[in-house]
């Protein structure tokens, strides 16, 4: 019999149906008689394969095979062993007690991964545009600056930098994610600045943000910056243009929205208009000369405007 101090060094094995194919390998090396006669004599002593082999009668393939699943299961070690003959495998007990608890995987906190959409900025939905303006991609100008036409181009969807001096962008973000599971926070971010002629580190602005049609933040901008070379800008951009902008980052909680832990208020709720989410980029405030550029995933950060959706912990 084994002593009392032997077991407790042995660790046990705790199974529930959250891990199904670990509990299944397990199941399926307590499944043969053999495999348990196999456990029964390494419980009184550790043995080599050759060992158990002859012991059974089987050939050493055979019981390769049956050491094989066992240790695959956690249930028996094996280790190297010098001998006369070269070295062997020896084989010993590693658990004490195998439990299958079939309820503990609902009392289990599963961690729901948040939902990433990137969004080009050459994909809004609609604009009013104001000159002076202007779009460019990563190869090329989209169209003659300062004209609102250059917004309407089929070419847009490429945009790497958008500027305009007044008006307004409406991105559509799809709301299938807010529609998966209880959702707890929205997240957008993206890279912005003021747009001033070429450029001027000094030149604010302030530019606020709307979530169907609901104003979410102001934030002010302090210059149009510009002067050194970003690190992601295609070769033929000037140096006398527009380079970088600020990160900026905002978030609307459920909390936040409604003062209720998941409850939204009807005017603040995502509606579900086309099957679609809104989101307004705006260049208003006491600082509106200031105008903005919006930069895309070939200019600045390298980044389009994101959208993260967190959810609820199962």
């Amino acid at each position: 019999m084994y002593e009392d101090e032997a077991i407790k060094n042995k660790k046990d094995i705790v199974l529930d149906l959250s891990d199904t194919e670990a509990t299944a390998k397990l199941c399926k090396a307590l499944s043969s008689e053999t495999r348990l006669e196999i456990l029964k004599c390494l419980v009184d002593k550790s043995m080599t394969i050759s060992e158990l082999a002859e012991a059974f009668y089987l050939p050493m393939s055979s019981m390769c095979l049956h050491i094989k699943t066992l240790s695959e299961a956690n249930l028996i070690t094996v280790v190297p062993k010098p001998g006369l003959r070269g070295s062997q495998k020896l084989c010993g007990i590693k658990t004490a007690n195998v439990t299958l608890d079939i309820f503990a995987h609902l009392n289990k906190l599963t961690r729901k991964p948040p939902v990433y959409v990137n969004m080009p900025i050459g994909h809004y939905s609609d604009c009013h545009i104001l000159p002076p303006c202007g779009i460019a991609s990563a190869a090329s100008y989209v169209y003659y600056e300062d004209s609102p036409y250059g917004f309407y181009s089929p070419d847009r969807t490429d945009a790497a930098l958008i500027w305009l001096t007044s008006g307004f962008l409406e991105y559509q973000f799809s709301n299938y994610p807010l529609q998966q599971n209880k959702v707890t926070q929205i997240e957008f971010s993206f890279e912005i600045c003021s747009e001033a002629p070429g450029y001027n580190n000094n030149w604010p602005s302030d530019i606020t943000v709307e979530l169907n049609g609901k104003k979410i933040t102001t934030f002010h901008i302090k210059g149009d910056y510009g002067g050194r070379k970003g690190i992601y800008n295609p070769s033929w951009w000037s140096e006398s243009n527009t380079h970088n902008g600020e990160y900026k980052r905002f978030t609307s909680t459920i909390r936040a929205v409604s003062g209720q832990p998941g409850k939204w208020m009807n005017d603040q709720k995502p509606r579900l208009l086309d099957g679609y989410l809104l989101f307004y980029p705006k260049a208003t405030g006491q600082h509106k000369r200031g105008g903005m550029n919006l930069f895309g995933k070939h200019l600045g950060l390298a980044q389009d405007i994101v959208m993260k959706v967190e959810y609820e912990n199962d």
